[in-house]
């Protein structure tokens, strides 16, 4: 089949909010820009997906300045954020904020017409804005989607698979892949590339990713030559739905009517617990989502948990009325599925919900590598060892935005033969991952894949989940590693019209690569800190440390070193 080879001056590989937003900066400074996703153009990441708030010092709730959410968010970082990208963030969280509403985006409003602000555990104002309650992501999927979509300077190419960004003399000149309908060889050119591909969460067992959260752009950074740093850090959701079923409910729905309506945390012997980790009131919700979810565990590790290993979420106390103007249409869903709110608990347990280490970048999203910059959850340095709520979706807004202008302001000077270039590497790829996909082997169809899969999340949420032990972690390395030979092994069959178990195989390559480095950062972090609970080393060290990990060009394995950590503020 003949190749496709095309060039623009800015490709963003992930079209998610950081992906969408540093498409329509990167136009607006005039770049020429190839905006990919292995799947459908601001349908994949987690963006459309999240349901709550975005954090941003409007001040119009009450008196807040970018001073104040920066002092927050590194206090809530535990010590491990990068002040340099928590200012970078915050100072434009405001602008990006009412640009969101030029497309559409129509935030919530007070009676008197200022926009909404909700208080968030680990903030000290209130600072959130949101949609409604529920749909918060997707209203903004389909702001950045319209701010995109007639733009004649941004190509949208779906369902491409991203597999290598091409390097030239040091250089990120380019990427290479392949089109998912068809298996069609893709090489871009690019002045800049822009990797905006969102967290690795799906090598959990329990998690509220989307199923294409495979670590992808972890792996393309790092075999780029970029460097990942604190990748040991991934955040656990502490209130995510664990029984009983409820089908069509997302998992982490839970958390805006805790904070709206005051819902209560209890044990299996039905006692509020919160006061004796946090000094939580009772009915308040105060504590940060790392606070939260030791406490849980805790509970069950001294035998008071839940019955199915978690805790309860109680809403009985809230009058039936003020649950309809909360909940919506939303509690009749759960009705509809046996569970009434006016006189039944659910059970809740943390689930890996974001990845807070990550890409290393600067103030203007550049990586180590010339030509290689990185936006969104993909980055290291906004949440150190915590998220705080509502942060997220500011830092893919703002992250995505300033990508998008450093890439177009950097477009001029490229090598007069690129193209050559790309193409060279395209038919590199083309015949590694031929290599890959057609081993000599007996299995050859992919439900080997989804056994795999499976395989590695369980071990992953066993060994290196919430609660982390030299023992377990050693034991999950291990395992690991010796899943290498058992994926290399799966052999494909030739793909018909869309190619879905070779980017299983390739996601699943992702997934082991990640899980691999997230171990070897988790053992080398001898403390707790934050999101990383050692139960056999529970203080927290006096001065943070960070640890940085990059892919060896020969051995392809992870060599972790020592980082300079962030600067004291």
């Amino acid at each position: 089949m003949d190749a496709i080879l095309l060039q623009t001056d800015v490709l963003i590989v992930g079209s998610g909010a950081a992906g969408m937003m540093a498409a329509r900066a990167a136009a607006d400074e005039g770049a020429d820009v190839i905006l990919t996703d292995k799947s459908l153009i601001g349908r994949g990441g987690a963006t459309i997906l999240a349901q709550m708030t975005v954090a941003v010092a409007l001040g119009e709730a009450e008196e807040d300045d970018a001073d104040v959410h920066f002092e927050d968010t590194m206090k809530g970082s535990r010590g491990l954020a990068d002040p340099e990208i928590v200012r970078a963030i915050v100072d434009r969280g405001a602008e990006v904020i009412l640009e969101a509403e030029g497309y559409g985006v129509k935030w919530a409003r007070t009676p008197d017409g200022k926009r909404s602000q909700a208080f968030a555990p680990g903030h000290s104002r209130a600072r959130c804005v949101y949609v409604d309650i529920l749909n918060t992501g997707g209203a903004t999927s389909n702001g950045l989607k319209r701010a995109i979509w007639k733009d004649e300077k941004i190509r949208r190419l779906k369902n491409v698979m991203i597999t290598k960004i091409v390097v030239e003399d040091g250089k990120a000149v380019g990427a290479v892949g392949f089109e998912m309908e068809g298996m069609g060889p893709v090489g871009i050119s690019a002045g800049s590339v822009i990797l905006a591909t969102g967290g690795l969460t799906e090598v959990y067992e329990r998690n509220s990713a989307s199923t294409n959260m495979t670590g992808d752009g972890y792996v393309l950074a790092a075999e780029a030559g970029a460097e990942l740093r604190d990748m040991e850090m991934v955040q656990f959701f502490p209130i995510a739905h664990l029984f009983p079923p409820l089908v069509g409910i997302d998992p982490i729905m839970w958390d805006p009517f805790r904070y709206k309506l005051g819902g209560r945390l209890l044990n299996g012997e039905r006692e509020e617990f919160m006061h004796k980790y946090n000094g939580e009131v009772g009915g308040k919700y105060t504590a940060a989502r790392d606070q939260t979810t030791l406490a849980i565990f805790r509970e069950v590790e001294a035998g008071r948990g839940s019955p199915h290993g978690g805790a309860y979420l109680d809403f009985t106390m809230v009058p039936e009325d003020k649950l309809k103007e909360a909940f919506g249409p939303v509690i009749d869903i759960l009705r509809n599925q046996g569970v009434d709110l006016t006189r039944d608990m659910v059970e809740v347990a943390p689930m890996a919900h974001f990845m807070l280490g990550g890409v290393r970048v600067d103030a203007q999203m550049r990586t180590r590598v010339p030509g290689l910059l990185a936006s969104g959850e993909l980055i290291y340095g906004m949440h150190g060892a915590n998220r705080l709520s509502g942060n997220a979706i500011t830092e893919a807004l703002v992250t995505g935005r300033i990508a998008g202008e450093t890439a177009a302001r950097a477009r001029e000077g490229r090598a007069a033969d690129v193209e050559a270039i790309v193409g060279r590497a395209l038919e590199a790829e083309r015949q590694r991952l031929e290599a890959f996909w057609h081993p000599a082997a007996v299995e050859r169809d992919s439900a080997s894949l989804q056994a795999f899969k499976r395989k590695l999340q369980r071990i992953m949420w066993k060994g290196a989940g919430p609660l982390r032990t030299e023992e377990g972690l050693t034991a999950a390395l291990a395992e690991v590693r010796a899943l290498r030979p058992e994926l290399d092994a799966i052999a494909l069959a030739q793909p018909g019209k869309l190619a879905l178990p070779p980017v299983e195989k390739l996601e699943a390559d992702h997934m082991l690569k990640v899980a691999e480095a997230i171990v070897i950062g988790a053992l080398q972090r001898k403390e707790s800190r934050g999101a990383h609970v050692r139960l056999d080393y529970e203080e927290t060290l006096p001065a943070a440390e960070s640890y940085s990990l990059s892919l060896d060009g020969e051995s392809g394995g992870w060599t972790l070193t020592e980082a300079q950590p962030p600067a004291s503020v």
